[in-house]
């Protein structure tokens, strides 16, 4: 039991989860009126992926947020490699 419980301690010190410093906005207007400078993308906050209005996922992943595109490339957040 104690080795299944250091294994997950490992495994979630080891996890690309996000760290939730970033300030996430329920609508793409909030967001946008937080930075209105910037480009106002949608992170999946889990995997840290991030899209662009226009693409496949924005706005419609299970566990994401509206952000602003330079706050999301700081907290190390990168967009889609295959551009959806």
């Amino acid at each position: 039991m104690k080795k299944i419980l250091l294994l997950v301690c490992l495994l979630l010190s080891f996890s690309p989860l996000h760290s939730f410093a970033l300030d996430t906005f329920n609508s793409e207007q909030a967001a946008q009126k937080h930075c209105p400078a910037d480009i106002v993308v949608w992170v999946n906050l889990p995997t840290g992926i991030f899209h662009y209005k226009g693409q496949r996922w924005y706005g419609i992943t299970k566990s994401g947020a509206y952000v602003c595109k330079q706050e999301a490339v700081k907290e190390g957040d990168r967009p889609s490699r295959n551009g959806q």
